[in-house]
């Protein structure tokens, strides 16, 4: 039997670099507050919990003071940095260098000087972690949309800048900037930017490619990571017998019988340790 782990399956560098300063705290500690889960996987987690790692709420932040928090790679609004400030709070920023450029930039479109400021438009997941940092960059006047079905809260007789989520789909960021340009109303600027982080969107041809050499797919990945549900669905149009996991305890070994090519990948959220340990279940209950 050939049981296959995709190599470029696994943390990105965000993610990656963000567990590493959280790791190299705590052997120096023992303790050390995140606010917000470090990482869209449940096991990761856990794991880090049980070395000292202390997941916060934005409203336990305001509570603290005079502490050391990590923030994680998705990024934050300007308050965040502002709260510990004044709190004292020591940061240790682990947010990803793509998404802190993008921070800086929609925060330089939002105070271009003009008469009227531009419409900022993010495409991207309404509430989620990285988003709500970009929002903040323009005090929360930004309007975030998920998908084409909501275009219709653009104003078109205004200046659009169109930015997107670092992890949002490159094909569904297309089909919104051609649907604007149809819409917009004569003499009104309209800038795309395309701000898809490339290790996510070069991975869909990548992963379609693995899922079709197997027989089975199983999909490791945590129920919050949206890059995950992109990923996982580019598998499942591949090829159809996939099948998403968080951990080993959710296959079926059904799923296994006469299977002779099983293929395991996952999110940029999903460590390379959990992807072995499928492996490992798998090897043991095939024979």
């Amino acid at each position: 039997m050939n049981i296959e782990i995709d190599n470029r399956s696994g943390f990105c560098f965000g993610v990656t670099t963000a567990i590493s300063k959280a790791e190299e705290e705590l052997n120096k500690t023992g303790h050390l507050y995140c606010l917000g889960d470090i990482v869209h996987n449940s096991n990761e987690v856990e794991r880090l919990k049980q070395k000292g790692l202390e997941t916060i709420t934005h409203d336990q932040l305001r509570e603290l003071k005079d502490v050391k928090v990590l923030l994680r790679a998705h990024g934050e609004p300007p308050e965040t940095y502002e709260t510990a400030r004044r709190n004292n709070i020591e940061i240790i920023d682990a947010t990803c260098p793509v998404v802190l450029q993008l921070q800086r930039r929609i925060n330089k479109s939002y105070n271009e000087e003009g008469d009227e400021r531009p419409q900022i438009v993010i495409y991207g997941k309404r509430g989620h972690a990285e988003v709500n940092g970009l929002v903040g960059q323009t005090q929360g006047n930004a309007l975030v949309i998920e998908n084409i079905n909501e275009i219709n809260k653009i104003d078109f007789t205004r200046d659009i800048y169109l930015y997107s989520q670092t992890t949002k789909s490159l094909q569904g960021f297309k089909t919104i900037v051609e649907e604007i340009k149809k819409r917009i109303a004569g003499g009104v600027q309209f800038k795309s930017y395309d701000t898809i982080c490339r290790s996510v969107a070069n991975r869909i041809p990548q992963i379609r490619q693995f899922a079709s050499r197997h027989e089975l797919i199983l999909f490791v990945c945590g129920s919050k990571s949206s890059n995950g549900k992109i990923l996982f669905a580019e598998c499942l149009d591949a090829n159809a017998n996939s099948h998403m996991i968080s951990n080993e305890n959710e296959i079926d070994r059904s799923w296994l019988e006469g299977k002779q090519s099983i293929g395991i990948c996952g999110a940029t959220s999903t460590p390379r340790w959990l992807m072995n340990r499928v492996k490992n279940f798998v090897e043991h209950n095939t024979l």
